[in-house]
């Protein structure tokens, strides 16, 4: 039994290794399951017994890549920063990745516009906020929560979507950090000055060395937690 269940996890982790590859390479778009087990020399069968559809192979990437950008920005800050000050550096980072990069657009936007993955985001989002504004939101109730990751799933969304290299990518970013941080009654001054600090950083830089890292993670790795 335990050979079995070995043989599955290397199984399933072959399936992640080679979408990992191909949505970031090539385009969530353009990569297909069926690509995917002829390069893996894999039945379809097999490939859906581990992944029902490419949203669920996309939905653990996803969890992972989100989990693992927070982990590797927290280390390339030179002080350990406030929760805030990760938490907007996070969404800066990705949109100046996918304003350079349409492929890596695709790939996010595909996150957020599928049903199956956008719930996972917005249930994992919903428990990480609350560690991160709780003590802006104590009233709030479990109804307030989801509410407000719903419309800050909105937010993050178009700006990933509309993001393009130049100046206006900054004032895209520094109007949603802060629509976002009034949605959780962060004060003005806190506002200011988290916006200011982050949009001072080169994040572009950060963002390409995150995902450098990510898909060397990806490519070491044994073993990716189920969604």
């Amino acid at each position: 039994m335990s050979h079995i269940n070995r043989k599955r996890r290397d199984t399933r982790m072959q399936i992640i290794k080679a979408g990992a590859k191909h949505f970031i390479e090539d385009g969530y778009t353009k990569t297909t399951m069926k690509r995917i087990s002829q390069e893996l020399d894999l039945s379809p069968g097999n490939i859906t017994f581990y992944f029902p559809t490419k949203d669920h192979l996309l939905a653990v990437l996803v969890n992972e890549l989100y989990d693992f950008q927070s982990l590797e920005i927290e280390k390339s800050t030179a002080r350990k920063e406030n929760s805030l000050y990760i938490y907007c550096l996070k969404l800066v980072t990705i949109a100046a990745v996918c304003a350079d990069n349409e492929v890596l657009k695709d790939f996010y936007t595909s996150a957020y516009t599928s049903p199956y993955t956008l719930s996972i985001i917005r249930k994992n989002d919903t428990q990480k906020t609350k560690a991160v504004f709780g003590e802006f939101c104590k009233s709030f109730s479990e109804e307030d929560w989801s509410t407000a990751e719903i419309l800050v799933s909105g937010v993050e969304c178009g700006v990933i979507m509309s993001a393009e290299e130049g100046s206006e990518l900054r004032v895209l970013l520094e109007k949603a950090l802060n629509l976002i941080m009034i949605l959780y009654n962060v004060p003005e001054d806190m506002r200011k000055q988290n916006i200011d600090r982050v949009l001072s950083l080169d994040y572009k830089q950060i963002g390409d060395r995150v995902l450098c890292e990510f898909r060397k993670y990806i490519d070491k790795t044994n073993e990716i937690a189920e969604i």
